[in-house]
This record gives structure tokens, sequence and C-alpha cells, in this order.
């Protein structure tokens, strides 16, 4: 594809088209340049029992407006390891085996470019109406159901609201005023929006909060996506707590949101790090009217900043080898003959996973 037809696609801005003076000013797609990270993953079962099935996830192989994935290579010691694909999400991942008695070890390296993705707004004034291949983003899911209160809940959200843009916009807002970040959440959250509604219970990480954003908007009409993935580097934009703080990014696992808007195409979203910047950023518990916590809702509808990079879009996926299913795919996965491990407990789960910029490259 040329870059011609890359622009018309996808609608990405760049230094060549009209881009928003606030996002040209927050240096948002500055110019065609690509930053290349190496990520690892190192992983060990500490108490292995019998048969131990081992599942990461990995960058997938589609290319995307803000993404495009280089190599994955791996190593299963003594054990059989290979990369396969979910034939239902399309979420990837290295799944490795281990006989009794084998160490159970993973190591695990991608290299994936990114690039900063922003989409220009202004062209919701025109009409698109071919969404062939978009009826799955309209689903429900286990944790994301789109009838009972979701639905309810959506269309008072929505009402009066005429175009998609409007729509989205007005249930990112509403997921901005509503919700808060609890960081006693354990990970990133389970993403259970039905409870959340019905419970008034509205605090929680990433994958609750952007899962909420996503399931409203499918009732509402507007294909959505989680998009799960990791944070892999500072952010360059001035915002502490949205960014990696080291190079062990162990415990930086984060999903984001697209919601597809007609004319624009799939447009990045992020209100969970709405809140996250009103909780963390510096000196913390910001007011909503903050200028930190009002610049960071503005530009995270319709932007991303890409410290980050994506494993899937995936819900419900079923992992090889077991017969578990799995809400989505986002942390490493183990289970033994004693059943599945939890991937938050370092007694029995080890894993290390760093990242490093290896480069920069235009176009």
């Amino acid at each position: 594809m040329n870059r011609r037809e890359f622009l018309h696609q996808t609608a990405v801005v760049s230094a060549g088209l009209a881009l928003p003076f606030e996002l040209r000013l927050r240096g948002m797609v500055a110019d065609d340049e690509w930053r290349t990270f190496e990520v690892r993953s190192d992983i060990e079962i500490l108490k292995a029992s019998g048969v131990t099935r081992i599942w990461l996830p990995v960058p997938g192989t589609g290319a995307t407006p803000y993404q495009k994935r280089a190599s994955t290579t791996f190593d299963a010691g003594q054990g059989r390891a290979k990369l396969v694909t979910d034939p239902k999400t399309g979420a990837m991942m290295v799944a490795a085996e281990y006989a009794a008695g084998v160490k159970p070890v993973l190591s695990v390296t991608s290299s994936v470019a990114t690039h900063d993705y922003a989409v220009d707004l202004s062209r919701s004034t025109r009409r698109r109406t071919d969404k062939v291949g978009l009826a799955r983003y309209l689903h429900p899911t286990s944790l994301l159901p789109t009838d009972g209160i979701v639905r309810s809940t959506a269309a008072e959200i929505t009402r009066g609201a005429t175009t998609d843009v409007d729509k989205a916009r007005a249930i990112y807002d509403w997921i901005v005023a509503n919700t808060y970040r609890e960081p006693s959440v354990l990970g990133c959250g389970t993403g259970d929006i039905r409870f959340m509604l019905e419970s008034k219970n509205l605090g929680g990480k990433c994958a609750d909060l952007n899962a909420l954003f996503v399931g409203l908007s499918r009732a509402a009409g507007l294909p959505a996506r989680d998009v799960y993935g990791i944070r892999v580097a500072k952010s360059q934009l001035g915002y502490k707590s949205l960014g990696a703080s080291s190079g062990v990014i162990t415990k930086s696992q984060h999903c984001r949101a697209e919601v597809y808007l007609d004319p624009c195409g799939w447009t990045p979203v992020d209100p969970a790090d709405v809140r996250k910047v009103i909780l963390e950023e510096p000196p913390g518990n910001l007011p909503i009217e903050d200028p930190k916590a009002t610049e960071a809702r503005t530009r995270l509808f319709g932007s991303w900043e890409m410290n980050w990079i994506a494993y899937n879009d995936a819900h419900d996926v079923a992992l090889p080898g077991s017969k578990r299913m799995l809400p989505f795919l986002m942390y490493p996965n183990a289970e033994t003959a004693d059943g599945p491990i939890n991937s938050l407990d370092p007694d029995n789960f080890r894993y290390r996973i760093t990242a490093r910029e290896v480069g920069a490259t235009a176009g």
C-alpha cells in the first residue's frame, strides 16, 4: 500500500494534512517517523505439576495506522512451543507445553514498530455507508452485553445525538464524568460492565472503564472494540502517569478502545486514561476541570500516543490445548495438572517483561 492509499483508508492525520491546532501544538503525528521497540517476556512456572502449558499474547500480524509487527521469536527450553492464531478472534499467542518433570520456562521477544495516531474528526459532516466486516464489533460478549441496563443506559446517554461522533463523544464524556480509577483493583480489572452498571459501582481500571465505553457504544449501534496491549516507553507529551516508568514493564499492561465513526473510520479513544491522569498526575487527585485533565480529555478522544503496543482486540478467547476460555487475552496465562495459575500470583507464576527502543524509521 502506498502512502496516499494509507492516508485515504485510515484517515490518519499527518504533517501534510490539516490538523486541529490543539493536536499540532501537542506534537501528535508530527512526521512519518515509526519508533521500533523490542519487547521481551521471560516466564517461569515455579510449582509445576504434570503437564504444564503457557500462553503469551504477542502483537498480531495485521498492519494498522499505528502499528506494524516486525518479528516474534521464542525459546521454550526443553518444552515445545509454537505461534498460533485463535481462528475465531484472530488473537495471536505463543503456546508452549511442557511434559511432567520438564522445567516450564519460556522466553519470547517481539519487535514492533509504532506511530502516533490521530483521526480528523472534522470529516464527520460526510457519511460512509459501507460497514462490511464490522458486525462482530456490534455483537455482545460474555462480559459486554448490549441488552438490558447496558442498552437503556446507552439510550439515555445518547438521547438527542444525531451523528456517530456526537453519540461517541456523549458516551466518552459520560464515562469521564461518572467513573473513577480504583487503585485497589487487581491488574487492569475484569470488564464486567453489567455488574458495574447494576451495582452503580463505576470504579475500576482500564479493562473496566474502556470496556464500559465499548459496551455502551455497541448498544448505541456504534461498532467498537477494546484493544489490549502494554505500555513500552515514557510519554513524550508530558504525562508522567501515561507511560512506562522504566524499561521493566511487567505491570504496564493497558487496554485502549476504538470506535467506528462515519465517515472517520476507526477512531482511537481512551477515557480510562483520562481518569488515570485525574488520579495520578502530580500532585494527584486533580479536579476534573484542572488544565491537565482537560487537555487529556480533549486529546484522548481521537488520538493515541504510541508509547504502547497492541496485542489484539479479542474477547472470549479459547486457549489451545485447554478447556478454558478467557474474556480477554492481555496477560501471560498458564495451567498445570492442578488447574489454572493466577496470572497475578508471583509465588507460582514468575514473569518479567522488558522493553527497549531500538530505532526509528521514516515512512
